[in-house]
């Protein structure tokens, strides 16, 4: 279950993070980018619960 709450909340903050900065800069909203930076954000943070906190707990 924490697999896809991490996933939402992923999506949810680069889509909020990417709209930001696209009309910030003029652009357009791009839902392939950010649907990728959600995926790249997410393996981050798998990687940092299971592998990195877990370390440091032993």
């Amino acid at each position: 279950m924490r697999y896809i709450w991490t996933i939402v909340w992923a999506l949810l903050i680069s889509g909020a993070l990417s709209y930001v900065l696209s009309s910030m800069g003029g652009g357009q909203f791009d839902l392939t980018s950010t649907v990728v930076f959600a995926a790249i954000l997410s393996v981050f943070v798998f990687l940092l619960g299971e592998v990195v906190l877990k370390a440091d707990k032993k």
